[in-house]
């Protein structure tokens, strides 16, 4: 508003052209009484002169008026295509049947087709074809590849590679490809997660009692649910390098060696070795956690189901002695640890602690698949880096159950607790494949991490706001930018006052001079 009022600055010049008259040349005349007339009709007759001048000095007024309201030019921007990033476990899944439709919308609305990995590399017309014919001519699951990479970083990534883009980010919920701690993501991106079709069977682990005829097989199957484990017998072959047929497996090898180890062999070459022994726990609780014990017996006789024979529990209020042998033993109690257990770790020994008495709120949720999330209500105060790595953490990335390794055994900490003022572990359907996940000899996650295929819930990779949210600042990220043009107005009103200075000396080198 103020360089609009500048603009009132023009009347200046035209003032002083009005009253800044040229000296009039001097003329010898034979009476006096002429002069007086003259000069009479001189003031009556006011008017512009020198037009050119006027214009010119108005101009240099107006441009600099022009220079203080700040103008700016309005820059279009240049077309900025949404989006569209898959996973490749998506890519590669029958499940791309359920969003195809959609997708094809979204590349005819001008979305772009990438692939939710390294560089984020764009699909061509010719590949986006080829992985839709394979999902819609199988109809059935193929052949399934897993997301290499965590797919939050990955999201995260693109939001930084592509800002003020529309991003719809189509992937399953593969708990596998979710790790750490959720990111708040911009409001940009859309993210649609599909029912997973695929599923999936592996040979968990086998047993054999030394005085025994028959193999007992733990076969795990999982998909987009569960994780379940069920148990058949089968004999022992005769003879070393015979084959045996299990159904909803790949064909599998019995090898007897020199040694007295007996394996199973897998056609993908994975080596399944054969248990000779069951695993011995005891459960130890003073008064103060007999709730926490009777979860824990619980989740272990359920998790027992998953392994190749039942193990040997004992729930007891008396110490275990030092001269019996444990693999586990599981210490709920605030009362110090006899020496000799710590000691026995190294040896072999699975040492298992819950939090102390002391404790903080917390409001976070286990992270971890889960048909409802399990609510961490309290949690210790010791720092992880003090007791070891990260088995189990909750949303903020916090440890929940954390591992020290320590020559052929473990100390492990749990820093809640599975009383129900704690957490809601203990009463959660999810806590025995958890703790079937930390019981087996070879943890079942690096079997898991080919097989798994257990989802966790919408509400878990993304808040729910965002989930329903509309892309409202689409219409915004596309603003034009704006270029200051103060600089070139002041450049144009220097050429002006040198065009100005330049005329009006010119003028006055041409005007005749006066003579008396």
């Amino acid at each position: 508003m103020a360089g609009l009022l500048a603009l009132l600055g023009v009347l200046v010049p035209m003032a002083i052209h009005l009253w800044n008259r040229r000296p009039g040349r001097l003329v010898q005349v034979g009476s006096l009484r002429w002069l007086s007339t003259a000069a009479n009709r001189r003031m009556r007759n006011l008017k512009l002169e020198q037009l050119l001048l006027l214009l010119l000095r108005a101009a240099i007024v107006a441009v600099l008026a022009i220079a203080l309201a700040d103008p700016a030019r309005r820059i279009p921007p240049p077309p900025r295509h949404g989006q569209v990033l898959l996973s490749p476990d998506l890519l590669h899944s029958a499940s791309l049947v359920a969003v195809r439709t959609t997708i094809d919308s979204l590349r005819k609305q001008g979305y772009e087709l990438r692939q939710l990995a390294s560089g984020l590399p764009r699909l061509s017309v010719a590949q986006w074809r080829r992985f839709d014919s394979l999902a819609t001519a199988t109809n059935a699951p193929s052949a399934f590849k897993p997301s290499p990479d965590n797919l939050w970083s990955r999201v995260q990534q693109a939001a930084e590679s592509l800002p003020d883009r529309p991003l719809r980010v189509f992937t399953l919920a593969s708990q596998r490809a979710f790790q750490g701690t959720r990111p708040v993501l911009p409001t940009t991106i859309r993210w649609q997660t599909v029912p997973s079709l695929d599923s999936s069977s592996w040979l968990q682990a086998a047993y054999k009692l030394p005085t025994a005829d028959s193999l007992r097989l733990v076969v795990g199957s999982s998909n987009e649910a569960a994780t379940t484990f069920r148990t058949m017998v089968v004999a022992v072959p005769a003879a070393s390098g015979r084959e045996i047929r299990v159904a909803s497996l790949p064909l599998l090898r019995y090898e007897a060696r020199s040694s007295g180890q007996a394996v199973l062999r897998l056609e993908s070459g994975e080596i399944v070795p054969v248990q000779t022994t069951a695993l011995h726990l005891a459960i130890y609780h003073d008064a103060a956690h007999t709730q926490d014990a009777k979860y824990l017996r619980a989740a272990l006789r359920a998790a027992s189901l998953g392994l190749p024979t039942a193990p040997l529990v004992t729930v007891s209020t008396t110490p275990p002695t030092g001269g019996q042998h444990l693999d586990w033993l599981f210490w709920l109690s605030d009362a110090p640890l006899p020496a000799v257990w710590p000691g026995r770790v190294s040896q072999g020994l699975h040492l298992w602690q819950e939090a102390p008495a002391a404790s903080i709120a917390t409001e976070a949720t286990l992270a971890q698949p889960s048909a409802q999330p399990i609510r961490l209500l309290r949690r210790d105060t010791l720092a992880a880096l003090q007791v070891g790595a990260a088995l189990w953490t909750d949303g903020l990335g916090q440890p929940v159950l954390t591992c020290a390794a320590r020559g052929q055994g473990a100390s492990y900490r749990l820093h809640t607790r599975l009383h129900p003022t704690w957490s809601e572990l203990g009463s959660s359907p999810e806590l025995p494949t958890l703790l079937l996940n930390v019981l087996q000899p070879e943890p079942l996650t690096s079997a898991d991490s080919t097989h798994d295929r257990r989802s966790l819930a919408a509400s878990q990779i993304v808040a729910p706001s965002q989930t329903a949210a509309v892309l409202t600042r689409t219409a915004t990220t596309n603003r034009p930018s704006q270029s200051d043009l103060r600089p070139w107005i002041v450049v144009l009103a220097a050429l002006l006052f040198g065009l100005e200075r330049w005329l009006a000396r010119r003028r006055l080198v041409s005007s005749p001079s006066a003579t008396v």
